[in-house]
């Protein structure tokens, strides 16, 4: 089955967005997920770019704020954030903001209990903006070496249940699923309508193909649920720190390379 396919551009870098759709456009990739900074990227320039290339902008990704953090000022600042994505997501037209725990902070500065109300409450606020605009919060489960937060498909239902938005759906990444669910296939159809976006790297977050994830189960459970969403590619070039992309000399071809691999991948499944 063909399905929209894009990139996130935070696997680029520093590289340009003309670059960066320009060289997506002619792997066969149609849309992106962009970093969710309105400074970098002012909305003519995106309006300009997508028309020019015919791209579309699938979700955006969010900077690093932490929505849990005990000092309300760094939570109001994160909430503060947050919002001004959704009014950025409004004026460029992307469908979809992503949302997650602070990638980085693993354990509590309080107490778990605590610290996932503060996230709750905060979500709760994002999500009724979210809902007046017509924008869907996808919360991502991150894995527990990166956040403290939401690891797993069934946490991320369970929140939602509490908050009963619906603008809140899943973003469920294969990278980090890998480590989370004991059964990737069953966290895709135990999401089912509520699953908003996928993010596809493989187990060692290198393209899909490059590592030990069986794509093809998570294909059709995916369309057993009838997954009509996009799919992004969120691999990284092979190196030490994942938080960045950034991985030493040589860095910009070789995440070239993962990401033309993910594209001849998914065209032996026809998916793109």
């Amino acid at each position: 089955m063909i399905r929209q396919v894009g990139a996130c551009t935070w696997i680029f870098g520093d590289m340009s967005l003309d670059q960066i759709i320009g060289r997506l456009a002619s792997l066969g990739y149609s849309g992106i997920e962009l970093t969710g900074d309105w400074n970098r990227y002012p909305h003519q320039l995106i309006l300009k770019i997508i028309k020019d290339y015919n791209f579309k902008i699938f979700s955006l990704t969010p900077a690093n704020v932490d929505l849990a953090h005990p000092e309300a000022k760094v939570r109001q600042e994160a909430i503060a954030y947050y919002l001004e994505l959704l009014n950025y997501a409004d004026k460029i037209g992307a469908p979809i903001v992503t949302c997650h725990g602070k990638v980085g902070r693993i354990q509590p500065l309080t107490s778990q209990e605590e610290e996932e109300e503060f996230f709750l409450e905060a979500v709760a606020k994002i999500a009724m903006t979210a809902q007046k605009l017509g924008i869907k919060l996808a919360l991502e489960g991150l894995n527990r070496y990166e956040s403290h937060l939401l690891n797993s498909a069934v946490q991320i239902l369970a929140l939602i249940e509490q908050i009963k938005s619906p603008a809140l759906g899943l973003l469920l990444d294969t990278y980090h699923m890998n480590i989370e669910e004991p059964d990737l296939a069953m966290a895709i159809k135990t999401a089912g309508d509520k699953l908003f976006l996928v993010h596809l790297a493989d187990s060692n977050r290198r393209a899909p193909g490059r590592g030990h994830i069986p794509f093809a189960q998570l294909f059709l459970a995916l369309d057993e649920i009838n997954y009509d969403g996009p799919l992004i590619i969120e691999c990284s070039a092979p190196g030490p720190d994942p938080f960045t992309p950034i991985k030493g000399i040589g860095w910009e071809e070789a995440v070239w390379d993962e990401v033309a691999a993910a594209a001849a991948f998914l065209k032996k499944y026809s998916i793109l």
